[in-house]
């Protein structure tokens, strides 16, 4: 498919080309007949060939015009085969692939990856799971535990909304052109109950936000940017302890305790 195609930096291409990991990636989505399956970036369709072999239903999304043309020629004897062109942080899951839950699958652009991924948690109420090839780098963060230089802002957010699975490394050779750094398929499984639940969520976001801007000082510290005495306030929290010591239940609570006494950003 497209000999004369060069990837284009502008929309962070590499393309899989190793058919050992090509195939070990299809045997962790275990695509079903029945899956409603929603591919992000096929780009020359490595994972979109063998996928159509499983669920002839697969949509897809792609902002390159080229490829987009490419895979409909491709794939036209799939009858059911469709290509979105589009960007897919612009583009609303519930609304064009819902009501059935969606299976997301991806070879994410890297530049934009963690934003698509907070895209997608907006939707998280139609998706059955998400499964994307990441940089290595972000899946330790969205994955790491308290007291690693890994854990911020995005493991709270994200490990919030969803249970994290690492699935599978894979080096920068299976690429073309190679990336410069380590990847993974990771699988983001939204989380049908979140307990305990912030009751506002934004200002969970703005709690994790203003917290971590400030990681090497301590939580009382941060907090006084909500209140003044923040010891008064937040009895079950050591405040002492720095915003990466602290476990995503703990920012649901510091969340909550501010929400319930009705005190925000000063």
């Amino acid at each position: 498919m497209c000999p004369n195609y060069q990837s284009k930096k502008r929309f962070g291409q590499n393309f899989l080309t190793d058919e050992n990991i090509i195939q070990q990636i299809i045997n962790i989505i275990d695509p079903q007949y029945v899956d409603n399956l929603v591919e992000i970036g096929p780009g020359r369709g490595a994972l979109t060939e063998r996928l159509l072999n499983f669920c002839p239903r697969l949509r897809t999304v792609e902002i390159d015009r080229d490829l987009v043309r490419s895979l409909k020629r491709k794939f036209e004897h799939y009858k059911n085969f469709s290509v979105v062109e589009g960007n897919a942080l612009e583009i609303n899951f519930s609304k064009n692939f819902g009501p059935l839950p969606i299976r997301i699958i991806g070879n994410l652009p890297y530049n934009i990856s963690t934003p698509l991924i907070f895209h997608l948690i907006q939707h998280r109420h139609v998706i059955k799971d998400m499964l994307f090839m990441l940089q290595l780098e972000v899946v330790q963060r969205i994955h790491a535990k308290p007291n690693n230089k890994s854990y911020g802002r995005l493991t709270v957010m994200v490990q919030y909304f969803c249970e994290v699975f690492p699935m599978l490394n894979v080096p920068p050779g299976a690429f073309h052109p190679a990336p410069k750094v380590n990847s993974c398929f990771v699988r983001l499984l939204p989380r049908k109950q979140i307990n305990p639940n912030a009751e506002d969520e934004q200002m969970l976001a703005n709690v994790v936000t203003i917290c971590f801007q400030q990681r090497r000082k301590t939580l009382r510290n941060s907090l006084r940017k909500f209140c003044p005495t923040p010891d008064a306030f937040f009895p079950a929290i050591d405040l002492n302890l720095r915003p990466d010591q602290i476990s995503v239940k703990d920012y649901v609570y510091l969340s909550n305790r501010l929400t319930t006494l009705n005190l925000g950003l000063h």
